[in-house]
């Protein structure tokens, strides 16, 4: 099983280009070199590479890229926006070697339709939003027909936050030096990425306290072994769901049966609305109480799905939180927490272990701040939460993140957007509680839970599933599929 792959912030890849910026051959001709090489195969038809050239240190990877491709034989097309007579050293000395092997930089595009168009404008480098004739340039490549490479990460796009600085390029292809950034992963990135491909440029991985992880099964491989033959229910452990208010029970069901397929021993349903019939008629295996009766059970709690926030469901809230059982905290107790310091209170001090899993509006209210402001930086509001409330916190959305509250952070990279609809989040706490149940650690369990979520959409939607239309209720039995899948394809010497 490959080892998970790092992400690294801004900070961490300048730092990286310090300390290896004596290298030979120098980092930027590497980068153009690798360029060139992953551009050939890219090409549509015979009509010249375009490139697009800023004026920093992104524009000289492409200058590099175009003095090796016209080595080649390949027929290309520069343009260079900004002042020659400005360019840093490095991007300078790029222009010189183009022109002098005969090179030019023009003014107009090709006449002929570009086989590639080649994005090299800002790279990392951007700080402010693209307006004007950057925005209008941006604006006319992402209309051309042709492959569109960005180098690096497409311009516009913020590498750290995956937020459109203005507008971005549209790329199909994304070729990134050195590792991979959040702003690829997660937000906008993805819808602006393409596919995306790492050139290390010989720079070994950086392994700073601020490096992320992409999540991946070798996180949890350890704990992805075969059930032993004498084994009984009570060997898998108890779950709970605490939830389904009036309206709202659907939503504690799927909880339930998400906890039960991914191989809970038993399963129970505490429902907040006493009216309904205690039996899950899809899922008679369920056992259903009332919430009061099992708000303290010792088991392993996911608290939210359906509850509501009536006088009952911050009855049922309170009683869990002062509990000693692992807790799951999704939806409505997330909420109750936004709105109840005593209840924050009781979660940040209490000693048993507990994860939250808020959508960014639930983080939002949970930070007082706006639902923009959160995805403005997802990761940083991760982090803030995981240590604000001392648990680890999984914030869902495009590039899901969940952090710890020692300030790790990992990005999830499953999933699509079918799952876009409603009782996803349950099936999730669902997961979440159920692998805890069979004494998964909390944070283990998260990480599996959100990575198993998603490719369990991914495993639908590769077999015609879907994405649209995707349903919470396949997901789950998917994700029973891909989990055993991974027991029976992990190999004992994996770490």
């Amino acid at each position: 099983m490959s080892p998970a792959r790092q992400v690294h912030l801004c900070a961490g890849i300048r730092r990286a280009e310090a300390e290896h910026g004596h290298a030979e051959p120098p980092l930027m001709e590497r980068a153009g070199a690798a360029a060139a090489d992953h551009a050939l195969p890219l090409r549509r038809g015979d009509g010249p590479v375009l490139i697009e050239c800023g004026p920093g240190n992104n524009g000289g990877d492409g200058l590099v890229m175009a003095r090796l491709l016209q080595a080649k034989g390949v027929p290309v097309h520069v343009r260079l926006h900004g002042d020659a007579a400005r360019l840093p050293a490095d991007a300078a000395a790029a222009l010189a070697a183009w022109q002098a092997a005969g090179g030019q930089c023009r003014s107009r595009l090709p006449e002929d339709t570009p086989s590639l168009v080649v994005d090299a404008l800002f790279g990392i480098g951007l700080q402010r939003p693209l307006t004007g004739d950057m925005a209008a340039l941006v604006t006319a490549l992402n209309r051309l027909s042709a492959p569109r490479l960005a180098l690096d990460i497409p311009s516009g796009l913020d590498a750290d936050t995956g937020q459109v600085l203005g507008c971005a390029v549209l790329a199909t292809h994304t070729l990134t030096f050195i590792g991979l950034k959040p702003g690829l992963l997660t937000a906008d990135g993805p819808d602006h990425c393409g596919q995306v491909t790492v050139a290390d440029l010989g720079i070994p991985e950086d392994d700073a306290a601020d490096c992320g992880q992409v999540l991946s099964p070798a996180l949890f491989a350890d704990l992805l072994v075969p059930r032993r033959a004498n084994s009984h229910k009570g060997t898998y452990g108890d779950a709970v769901i605490i939830g389904g208010a009036r309206g709202m029970i659907g939503a504690a069901f799927l909880a339930g049966r998400a906890a039960l397929h991914i191989g809970a021993g038993r399963v129970f349903v505490g429902l907040i609305d006493n009216t309904v019939p205690a039996l899950d008629p899809v899922q008679p295996e369920l056992m259903v109480r009332s919430a009061a009766s099992l708000a303290q059970a010792p088991a392993a709690l996911a608290v939210g799905p359906g509850l509501g926030r009536s006088a009952e469901s911050i009855h049922a809230m309170r009683h869990a939180l002062n509990g000693r059982s692992p807790l799951v905290l999704d939806a409505d107790a997330l909420n109750l927490l936004a709105e109840d310091e005593s209840l924050a209170e009781t979660l940040r001090t209490r000693e048993a272990p507990a994860v939250l899993t808020p959508h960014p509006a639930e983080a939002a209210r949970m930070l007082g701040r706006t639902t923009e402001a959160v995805q403005s930086d997802r990761i940083s509001a991760a982090r803030e939460l995981a240590a604000g409330f001392g648990c680890p916190v999984l914030v869902k959305g495009t590039g899901s993140i969940v952090a710890t509250p020692d300030g790790r952070w990992f990005i999830n990279t499953t999933g699509h957007p079918g799952m876009a609809t409603a009782g996803m989040g349950d099936c999730l706490s669902g997961i979440v509680a159920g692998l805890i149940a069979q004494g998964w650690p909390s944070e283990k369990a998260l990480l599996a839970g959100t990575h198993l979520h998603g490719a369990a959409a991914d495993h639908l939607a590769s077999r015609g599933v879907g994405p649209v239309g995707t349903t919470a209720g396949e997901t789950i039995l998917a994700a029973r599929s891909v989990f055993n899948d991974w027991i029976r394809n992990t190999r004992p010497s994996d770490p």
